[in-house]
């Protein structure tokens, strides 16, 4: 974890975000529509701004802009499947996994790759959805690494 002032305080506002949206939504029924947009952010490796096209009859699909102010940007796509869990007084739980890709730069080098998500998801109520996941990462262009990097976050859906 990065320990200057500006990771330190970005990390802070984070939990406070989280835990202010905890706090905020009510119990309900856990339920979005096909086609529903999920609109939010992660703080982890990457931070970054995410878009989720849910689809409960296939793949849904998460987009993710990344960055680390220091070292890089990418943009990140990945088709999830999402697989309900059975969790006795808890409703909205689910446990996601697929393939994606991304392109960015790092150190102004362009940077091509293949990655892969798994994670979980609880749907606190009809619009918001807390998620953490790890996203194993393998670069392609301009030479062959790999990396683990995931976050947590949280998306409202319109």
């Amino acid at each position: 974890m990065h320990t200057s002032p500006f990771y330190r305080h970005l990390y802070t506002f984070g939990a406070a975000l989280l835990l202010s949206a905890v706090v905020a939504v009510g119990s309900a029924d856990a339920q979005r529509a096909s086609g529903s947009i999920g609109l939010g952010g992660q703080i982890g490796s990457p931070s970054g701004v995410t878009v989720k096209l849910y689809n409960a009859g296939g793949p849904s699909y998460d987009f993710l802009a990344a960055w680390d102010l220091n070292e890089f940007f990418f943009l990140n796509a990945h088709a999830q499947f999402n697989q309900a869990i059975q969790a006795q007084n808890v409703s909205g739980l689910e446990w996601f996994f697929g393939p994606g890709a991304y392109i960015g730069v790092r150190d102004e080098d362009a940077v091509l790759g293949m990655s892969g998500r798994i994670g979980l998801n609880w749907m606190a109520n009809n619009h918001v959805e807390f998620f953490g996941h790890l996203t194993p990462r393998i670069d392609l262009i301009p030479s062959t690494s790999g990396d683990v990097g995931g976050g947590l976050g949280l998306r409202y859906y319109f």
